[in-house]
């Protein structure tokens, strides 16, 4: 038996596989005149074939256009044939969603979150039929273990206190899911409106992006958290910066709950929010402050303070100007001595944020370039441990509450991130998905088919206030039981049992390991101390609380 291999011939890419590739110019006017022809010949023999005359006619001023026109070469090569290239490249999100997605491809739900969203908020089957569909033995697969002391889930949930550690004289007891910032503009007035009459139904509260507070978060009468960002939207003065009366004067509404600073946001860090000016109406500039026509762009960094210190003194007095609600900020994980270097202010000026709210890397947002979005900030689980065991080393863990923000759509992922640190969480496209969102990835176009992320009229007119707001606090209502039945289902009988050791995580072939071996919590004040990890503790001691910026290398 011969052992010779059979040469490999050169290959090349086609330019455009097959009839177009054959189709051309030529072939075009050859197809035009023949059908002309046609139609003369057809309409002889009736009158009423000369009909078709139109249809050939718009053939043919197509395929002339297109000779014409010098911006696409597709088409200007295949003439009305290239025209489909474009038609299937508009379709593509849609066929890949509806034909081709796996169930578990995260891209950037997946279809199985999705539908759990969906079946919840809509009070239908909820339950997997036929076991798990995960593959259990992949790298990166997690569980948390069961106990045979297994509990029933308790029948109410238990609340979370922020502002008992500070001089905040208004504490908020706020849920174990929250409606995460997405601004009046960013959505619709309609899915503004359905959200918080959502977090009225269910108590839980609204946050308000930093858009500003509109109408619309007024009308349902639920909690908000108001977010300053850096373009102070709803307390912005004419200069563009911050307005203290103005801010005072919205704060102390009793609708408005706690405040929160925006330092950075997941989606995109250090870039700055953006409104495209598509979405721009006279009503959200009215709100924001801001002219028509162009986008807007917040600065990428606060006017208000330009280091630690200056942070948590405009902490303190948003807290006096508000009437003594509490107050914290939001940030995605960047330089990791920037984060430590708030740490020490806190410890050197007695100051303490009443909860610093984490967001991931992996976050969304209506609006934001592609290298922010793909390339930018620390992932949220990296972002949560790492804040939570910085707070511990530095000894003020049990002073300031984490929220974490994320891709959370089930009650596994509240019971992992309240594992993992956190104390509560914040969703924003679960809770668009309960208000109907379908991923049509149009957030930034104003084109959102459900009304959901446009400001379009006769697309906002399709989403009923009436109807989504009660799938919001459904969705909340059994997201929230589903954690404390995995809570019950490990033995536990409070969230504030869980730790990181419930949590487990395969690594590779037998490799298993629990999240508290693979991030070990540090002695509480240990940085302090000097004895904290070898890693955190290089990088507390280059921290400092006098400026923000580049400070040693974090790996």
């Amino acid at each position: 038996m011969s052992s010779q291999k059979t040469p490999r011939t050169a290959t090349h890419t086609p330019r455009i596989p097959g009839i177009v590739e054959k189709w051309s110019v030529k072939a075009f006017y050859t197809t035009a005149l023949v059908g002309w022809l046609i139609v003369a010949a057809l309409s002889w023999i009736h009158p009423w074939f000369g009909l078709l005359a139109i249809g050939q006619l718009i053939f043919t001023a197509m395929g002339i256009e297109d000779r014409v026109q010098t911006r696409h070469a597709v088409r200007r090569n295949f003439p009305v044939l290239g025209r489909f290239r474009y038609t299937l490249e508009g379709l593509r999100n849609e066929l890949r969603q509806y034909f081709f997605e796996e169930d578990d491809d995260e891209n950037p739900i997946s279809r199985e979150k999705r539908a759990i969203v969906y079946a919840r908020s809509k009070n239908q089957l909820d339950t997997l039929p036929f076991g798990t569909r995960h593959d259990v033995y992949r790298q990166g697969y997690e569980w948390i273990n069961h106990s045979l002391n297994a509990r029933n889930a308790s029948g109410e949930e238990l609340r979370v206190r922020i502002g008992e550690h500070s001089s905040c004289t208004q504490p908020y007891d706020a849920s174990l899911l929250n409606i995460s910032a997405m601004s009046f503009g960013s959505l619709s007035r309609h899915a503004i409106e359905a959200l918080n009459r959502g977090a009225k139904a269910g108590g839980f509260y609204h946050n308000t992006g930093e858009g500003g507070i509109s109408p619309y978060h007024q009308r349902g009468g639920g909690d908000l958290v108001w977010q300053i960002g850096t373009g102070y939207f709803g307390c912005r003065g004419p200069d563009g910066g911050f307005d203290p009366d103005r801010f005072r004067e919205s704060a102390k509404s009793p609708q408005v709950k706690m405040i929160e600073i925006k330092l950075s946001q997941g989606a995109k860090p250090g870039h700055g929010g953006i409104l495209p000016a598509q979405k721009l109406t006279e009503e959200i500039a009215a709100i924001r402050g801001v002219p028509m026509g162009q986008d807007v762009l917040s600065p990428p960094a606060h006017d208000a303070f330009d280091d630690p210190t200056g942070l948590l003194h405009f902490v303190e007095n948003l807290r006096e100007l508000s009437g003594g609600k509490p107050v914290g900020f939001k940030l995605c994980i960047g330089n990791p001595t920037e984060f430590l270097g708030i740490l020490k202010a806190m410890v050197e000026t007695g100051i303490r944020p009443d909860f610093i709210t984490i967001d991931g890397g992996e976050g969304g947002t209506g609006a934001a370039p592609l290298e922010f979005s793909n390339s930018v900030g620390t992932p949220l689980i990296d972002g949560l441990v790492f804040a939570n065991h910085a707070l511990v080393g530095a000894g003020l863990r049990d002073q300031v509450r984490i929220i974490a923000a994320g891709k959370i759509t089930t009650g596994f992922h509240i019971v992992r991130l309240l594992a993992l640190g956190a104390d509560l969480c914040n969703a924003a496209r679960a809770m668009m998905f309960a208000l109907g969102c379908i991923q049509a990835l149009k957030c930034n176009s104003n084109h959102c088919p459900v009304g959901v992320a446009t400001q379009d009229p006769g697309l906002v007119h399709g989403l009923v206030v009436e109807d989504k707001a009660p799938r919001v606090a459904e969705f909340h209502r059994k997201t929230i039981e589903s954690a404390y039945e995995l809570l019950g289902a490990a033995g536990l009988e409070s969230p504030a049992q869980l730790c990181p050791h419930h949590l487990l995580r395969r690594d590779g072939a037998g490799q298993v390991r629990s999240y508290e071996e693979l991030y070990p919590t540090p002695p509480s004040g240990s940085l302090l101390n000097r004895e904290g990890p070898s890693r955190m503790q290089l990088l507390w001691d280059s921290a400092t609380s006098n400026r923000f910026g580049p400070g040693l290398r974090s790996s």
